[in-house]
């Protein structure tokens, strides 16, 4: 069964003639009997009655009429859907985030976004890097932003600005009043960190070995979710953290946490847009990744 011959069944069933179907679905009378005959054949039950007054739908080719109405009424509104969506007049794009650009880079590029395509449903899963990696490679979604860059060879990495991550300690602590601190000083605090699979963590945890001081000497308090959590956890004095930088323009304004410099040590990360190799990004996909790429070429 075909949309064609779905389409001459209707047409004989509606004119009651296999000559005026055969005009109005320009095609000759023998091929309009040939595709009842395949659809007759298919069902194995006969789907027309020939009458001298005419051709009518038997009760089977009633059935089949009622259905071919609404199979090709939807048909016809597949290439005005794939138009809206190619146009972005009416589409939906699903993007994984990691923590801290889903909370702050995000949020800068949908009033943007909206304004230029208020047709498309942008839906926004949030996990840590290693989540979003995940969620892209079974299709979940089609582009993501994480912090840390992975070893896969189907995954293409594109930089989207850096990130500057600090040290920080509640703003009436100890170390809030000195202008920095010393290596082998973080080994008598108590730290916040971020849970194994956060790029935050993979990205301190790094430097701090390039440095020379071993995560694992080091006192952890908790081990938290979110950037959002470890922040609180600071501001509430429960231990120091390295956290970014674009995540605490409020406490510090407010006086809430203060940054510390540690000698020797300097960390940064690249957030990358991510999507499969080798794979076309649909039409509002596409519009958001530029977004953000012209939005965050030069850093957030």
């Amino acid at each position: 069964m075909n949309l064609k011959q779905l389409e001459v069944f209707l047409a004989v069933a509606e004119t009651g003639s296999f000559s005026r179907a055969a005009e109005a679905t320009f095609i000759t009378q023998s091929t309009v009997s040939q595709h009842i005959s395949s659809l007759e054949a298919e069902f194995d039950l006969k789907l027309l009655d020939r009458t001298g007054k005419g051709v009518f739908p038997t009760q089977g080719g009633k059935i089949l009429l009622e259905h071919a109405r609404q199979i090709l009424s939807q048909a016809k509104e597949v290439p005005l859907a794939m138009k809206r969506f190619k146009g972005l007049e009416e589409a939906s794009v699903k993007i994984g985030v990691s923590n801290i650009p889903g909370n702050y880079i995000i949020p800068a590029a949908l009033p943007y976004f909206i304004d230029r395509y208020p047709g498309v449903t942008l839906t926004i899963l949030e996990g840590d890097s290693q989540e979003t990696m995940d969620r892209l490679k079974k299709e979940e979604i089609e582009i993501g932003i994480i912090g840390t860059l992975f070893d896969e060879e189907d995954i293409d990495f594109k930089p989207l600005g850096r990130d500057k991550i600090v040290l920080v300690v509640k703003g009436n602590h100890p170390w809030a009043g000195r202008k920095s601190i010393n290596l082998n000083e973080l080994l008598n605090e108590k730290f916040i960190i971020r849970e194994a699979g956060s790029g935050t963590e993979k990205t301190v945890r790094e430097a701090l070995v390039r440095a020379s001081i071993e995560p694992s000497q080091m006192k952890v308090r908790a081990s938290l979710g979110s950037n959002e959590a470890v922040k609180q956890a600071v501001v509430n004095g429960i231990g120091a953290a390295f956290i970014s930088q674009m995540s605490i323009r409020k406490e510090l304004t407010q006086g809430e946490v203060a940054i510390v410099k540690v000698k020797g040590l300097t960390i940064s990360r690249c957030f990358f847009l991510i999507s499969r190799l080798k794979r076309d990004l649909s039409p509002p996909a596409r519009a958001f990744a530029h977004l953000l790429q012209d939005m965050y070429r030069e850093g957030p």
